[in-house]
């Protein structure tokens, strides 16, 4: 025991109490959660973007392999993870569940707080529970080769893993502003086998239309892989958020965390996640959303998202593209325009114009609220964070991290014991160039454009507006 005299000079003693809650490997889940049955209303299709008529399973043909189109309409409230996916899944699941001690004795809040980590993957955050079915898939339909897009460039180094597990080649297309900013991303693909270019390039018809915005957008980096996957019978496309299988996959998230919280003793009263396009979110919050849905819990959902790409709380609930030039299907989603540029930031991960449609229709349905917040704000959040837990989060994750600070003071200024759960979706340690401008006062707070958004959303493709 630490004499209390040696107080100071070691900290505050902690209670003997569990801060980790570890799962074993034989309780990685077997099935991804589906919860297009459980949503509320008729799910609404997605349209092909010349016709405009609702697009089928052979219109994503060209760049999807069958295995992962029959997963995004998938009508079952469950779908079995391949033994083989299981297995990659080992290297680094389950991840851990951490009650936030410290943060709650900082933060001087009633609240018990939790948050599921998932930086303790290869690549350091969520994103490989996707890339890893999706290159499965892939190489068992005979692909040679995937081809993608990345922010903040977790999702490219993610891919990049995932392909070197399965042997296919990778190819990514990096957001320019991110590229300049994340060197280290960029390495780490390479490391893994990948190439690596900045978009917008001058390699794809696509990357030249948009050479007049050289920091770039996901929107952007999404429709130069899009063409060159289109244009490669060898090659598929790999999307990194989104989309229906996307979400599916993240799925082992949440259902881990509910074992997890179950040993922990605890039953959330919110569950937050940061949302770019959707990916992590959805993660967590699915699970415990198909209880809520099915009347079988109540807790609430809060997606937090940056106030420069404010998607979801200021766009509008329309059919888009879901990339800048025009060449996906269009998707059911809130959106500032397919071809909205958000200025350059430092969470890359979420300068997206749109949003998942599954996100999308539980904000719409009032069953998830969407919050926005200041750059600035989030790295103050993610410095305390780290000052108590240790942990240097992402600055995406940074904005559940803000949104966690402000469901506390509300259970501190309420009185009430509220447990909070996030996602910290990954870490920081690519990112210490955005901690040095917020260290050194020199981060700035990029401000969002009304008047190009409501330039972007006269540019809206014709189509139906969903109800």
């Amino acid at each position: 025991m630490i004499p209390d005299t040696e107080s100071a000079r070691y900290g505050p003693r902690m209670p003997d109490e569990t801060t980790k809650f570890l799962l074993q490997e034989s309780d990685i889940p077997t099935h991804w959660v589906n919860l297009m049955p459980d949503l509320p209303g008729d799910p609404l299709p997605p349209l092909h973007p010349g016709t405009k008529e609702p697009a089928g399973p052979d219109d994503l043909t060209p760049i999807f392999p069958m295995g992962l189109i029959m997963q995004e309409v998938s009508p079952e409230p469950e779908i079995e993870i391949p033994e083989e996916v299981r297995d990659a899944y080992k290297l680094w699941r389950p991840t851990p569940l951490h009650r936030a001690r410290r943060l709650e004795q900082a933060l001087d809040t009633p609240a018990r707080i939790y948050y599921k980590y998932e930086g303790t993957s290869p690549a350091g955050s969520h994103k490989p529970n996707t890339a890893v079915p999706q290159a499965y898939e892939n190489a068992k339909a005979g692909i040679k080769k995937l081809v993608t897009e990345t922010g903040a460039g977790q999702w490219g180094s993610s891919l990049a893993f995932a392909c070197s597990l399965f042997g296919l080649e990778c190819e990514v297309f990096m957001v320019g502003s991110s590229y300049d900013q994340k060197p280290y991303r960029r390495s780490m693909m390479q490391t893994w086998g990948a190439s690596v270019h900045r978009s917008p390039s001058g390699l794809t018809e696509a990357g030249k239309s948009q050479a007049s915005h050289p920091t770039g957008s996901l929107g952007i980096a999404i429709s130069e892989a899009v063409e060159v996957a289109a244009q490669d019978p060898d090659a598929n496309y790999s999307l990194g958020s989104v989309l229906n299988h996307v979400l599916l996959h993240q799925s082992v998230i949440g259902q881990e965390a509910i074992k997890q919280m179950e040993m922990a003793g605890d039953e959330p009263d919110v569950v937050i996640g940061c949302v770019g396009g959707g990916s992590n979110f959805a993660g967590l919050t699915f699970p415990f959303a198909r209880r809520v849905l099915r009347g079988e819990a109540k807790m609430r959902f809060v997606a937090a998202e940056p106030a420069a790409c404010p998607t979801l709380t200021r766009g509008v609930y329309r059919y888009d593209f879901g990339d800048t030039v025009g060449l996906t299907p269009l998707m059911p989603m809130y959106t500032l325009g397919h071809d909205f540029v958000p200025p350059p930031m430092h969470a890359g991960g979420l300068r997206y114009h749109g949003d998942a449609p599954l996100v999308c229709g539980l904000v719409k349905a009032g069953v998830v609220e969407a919050r926005a917040y200041r750059q600035n704000e989030t790295f103050e959040a993610a410095v305390k964070f780290a000052r108590t837990e240790g942990i240097i989060p992402a600055p995406e994750a940074a904005h559940a991290i803000r949104a966690a600070f402000e469901e506390a003071e509300a259970a501190k200024q309420a009185g009430e014991e509220r447990v909070i759960l996030f996602n910290l979706s990954g870490h920081g340690h690519f990112d210490l160039a955005a901690y040095d401008a917020y260290l050194s006062g020199e981060l700035e707070d990029p401000e969002f454009s009304e008047q190009d958004m409501e330039d972007a959303l006269a540019r809206l493709p014709e189509a139906p507006v969903p109800a």
